[in-house]
This record gives structure tokens, C-alpha cells and sequence, in this order.
């Protein structure tokens, strides 16, 4: 797992200065950023907590290859992108991806299955956005079969990773990893993902099908996502506390990845309108949702995955230097999707740059940490 999560902050990182450059393929770009880095990341995190989730043992050797061979189609989509390599390799890439998407939902299933009593309902969170990924990888295999619908399915490709791969897993994730983060139960997490999953996964299906065919439809799945995100954060209000969340650098950018899907969500539909261009939204989406999302994760799982089993003060050290400038970069984030969807391109950047420069520094702190250390 920290392998993978050393690639995917790799990635992040040069798809962020190649973009911010102008360099390389912009499809190629992002997609470095999302089949390198994040596709495998939630690989790796769905591997972690379904475990947890199921009250199961730990995932066997093969599983825990899954993030890395899905690294590798990434790397090979990116590169047929780019022109490195023959263009059919992009859609060997997806069919492999395909088939890591089937072996993890399988392997989810049988975990719920294998539970004694009931699993946590996050599970299917998990099982509902392998689904969107699945379904967005067909979508690609598509295109080769009729390049005549390339500029629909692109778009129900691009929303159903955005909204429906991303989008589930992290509001699968976030009920249980903010408390968590704080160190206080919300015993309404269980039930609010019981309750919302249709919500989301409708939204996510309806807003992919809408962007496709015609985008008044995507609305209505907009505001799904956002009445059951929204609900989220009041029963996050009102369990700990605004000031409390803004208190802890992991739970204040896990709240701002929060805050910046509902922008985001709001962007796109004025996008649909013609009331904002796609660009900066898709942009927004990145750094006011994916990179709050991912440092705020990273700061509360990477000591986990460096040091398993019983806690131990080295731990704890480095989520505090991780965390240590969350509260920062989480600010940093959001007013960069705010500026970059206002046309502030070159403000938006410098912000951005900011915000992964104080992750950075303490990355490169927590990684100095040693059992040793007191």
C-alpha cells in the first residue's frame, strides 16, 4: 500500500506541473493523474477497509496486487495517449482494467458473504462504484466499436469515474474515516450510508446519462448528489462541531473535499447551462475535491499502513507532522477551485502549488519518522 501510495503522489504531482506547464497531451495528463494515481489508490483503500468493514481477514498476496497491475494499464493508456505506443493499447488498458474492476467486486462480494451477522453497509459503496468504473471502461471499449458516438460516450465515461468511481468511494469512506480522524464514534454514519446509497449512485447514473444525451437530465442527478452530500456534513455539524472538524488538519480537508464536490457540483450544472466552460470545472473538481480528498486520507492511513497492528508513538508523530498544515492546505485547495472557476487560472495555480508544496513538506517530515522516534 505504500508503494501505491508513493505512485499516486507521484503522479498527482507531474500531472500537476505538466499541466500547469502546458506539456504533454491533456488527456494523457489527466489521465496520469487518474489511472495512475487514483484508480489504484481506491484499489488499495477499498483492499484496507473491507476488511474492517466485514469483520474479515486481510486481503491475500494476490489481492494486494491489484492496485499495482492496475499502475501498469495506467501507465499504458497514458502512454498510447501520448503517442509513445500503438493506440490499441489504450483499449488493451481498459479491458485490464475491467477485468481488476470484476476480481475486486467479486472479492467484495464474497468478503459481505463471509461476514458472521450483517457487514457495515460502506461495502456496498465500494460495490457501487467499481460498478461506475466498470461501466465507464465499457463505455471506452465502445468507442472502438462505434467512433460515431466518441463525444457521448466520453462524457458518460468521464462522469461516471468523477462522480460515480470517486464520488462513491469517497462518500462510502468518509462517514467512517472522519470519525475516525477525530477520535470520536458517529454512531449515524451506519445509517446515513444505508440510507443514501441510492441516492448518490442514482445521481451519479442519471448526471453520466444526462452529460451524454442531453444535460437538463443531469440536474435532477446533481442535486441527488448534493441533498446526500449536504446531509452528510449537517450530521457531521451537528455530532462534532464546526470548530472541532477546523481543529484537526485530516478531518478539516476531508471536510474542504467535501465542500469542494458541492461547488463542483454546482459547476457543472452551470457548465450544462453554457454559464461556465468545462475546463476550469473539471479543474476545480481536481484540486477543490481530489487533492483535499487525497492528502486528507493519506495523512490519516499512511502511518496506519507503515506501522499495522497496535499503535505505537511513531504513529501518531507522523500523522501529526502529516497533518500538521492540513488545516492550510485545505483552505489553499478550495480558494483555488473558487479562482480557477471565477478565470483566475494563474492565481488558481499558485494556490494550488501552495497547498501541494506544505503536503510535501510534511510528507517528507513523516517519512523521517522512526520507531525509534520519541
Amino acid at each position: 500500500m505504500l508503494y501505491t501510495a508513493s505512485l499516486t503522489l507521484l503522479a498527482l504531482l507531474l500531472s500537476a506541473i505538466l499541466a500547469l506547464n502546458g506539456l504533454g497531451s491533456p488527456l494523457a495528463v489527466a489521465h496520469l493523474a487518474f489511472a495512475v494515481g487514483i484508480v489504484p489508490l481506491i484499489f488499495a483503500a477499498m483492499s484496507h477497509f473491507v476488511p474492517v468493514l466485514t469483520r474479515t481477514g486481510d486481503p491475500g498476496r494476490w489481492l494486494a496486487r491489484l492496485p499495482m497491475l492496475a499502475q501498469g494499464a495506467g501507465l499504458c493508456a497514458v502512454a498510447a495517449m501520448q503517442g509513445l505506443i500503438p493506440h490499441f493499447f489504450l483499449h488493451l488498458a481498459a479491458a485490464v482494467d475491467l477485468i481488476l474492476a470484476a476480481i475486486l467486486l467479486n472479492w467484495i462480494a464474497g468478503r459481505a458473504r463471509a461476514t458472521l451477522g450483517s457487514p457495515h453497509p460502506g461495502w456496498r459503496w465500494y460495490g457501487a462504484a467499481l460498478g461506475c468504473l466498470m461501466l465507464a471502461l465499457v463505455a471506452i471499449l465502445l468507442i472502438a466499436v462505434w467512433p460515431q458516438y466518441w463525444p457521448a460516450l466520453r462524457l458518460f465515461h468521464l462522469h461516471l469515474n468523477t462522480i460515480g468511481l470517486v464520488g462513491l468511494a469517497a462518500l462510502g469512506t468518509l462517514p467512517v474515516l472522519l470519525p475516525t480522524a477525530l477520535g470520536r464514534p458517529d454512531p449515524e454514519a451506519a445509517g446515513w450510508l444505508r440510507r443514501r446509497l441510492w441516492l448518490v449512485a442514482g445521481g451519479a447514473l442519471v448526471i453520466a446519462t444526462g452529460a451524454a444525451v442531453l444535460w437538463p437530465f443531469a440536474a435532477p442527478g446533481a442535486a441527488l448528489v448534493l441533498v446526500a452530500a449536504l446531509g452528510l456534513v449537517g450530521q457531521w455539524v451537528r455530532r462534532f462541531g464546526i470548530r472541532s472538524m477546523l481543529a484537526d488538519g485530516v478531518s478539516a480537508s476531508l471536510l474542504a473535499a467535501v465542500a469542494g464536490l458541492l461547488l463542483t457540483l454546482a459547476a457543472g450544472v452551470a457548465h450544462g447551462a453554457r454559464l461556465l466552460p468545462g475546463k476550469p470545472g473539471l479543474l476545480a473538481w481536481a484540486v477543490g475535491f481530489l487533492l483535499p480528498l487525497v492528502s486528507g486520507a493519506l495523512s490519516q492511513l499512511l502511518p496506519v499502513w507503515r506501522w499495522p497492528g497496535p499503535t505505537i508513538p511513531a504513529r501518531k508523530l507522523m500523522r501529526e507532522k502529516l497533518a500538521a498544515t492540513g488545516v492550510w492546505r485545505a483552505g489553499l485547495f478550495f480558494a483555488s477551485a473558487v479562482a480557477l472557476l471565477a478565470g483566475w487560472a494563474t492565481l488558481g495555480g499558485a494556490l494550488v502549488a501552495l497547498g501541494m508544496l506544505l503536503f510535501i513538506i510534511g510528507l517528507l517530515q513523516a517519512v523521517r519518522v522512526t520507531r525509534s522516534t520519541l
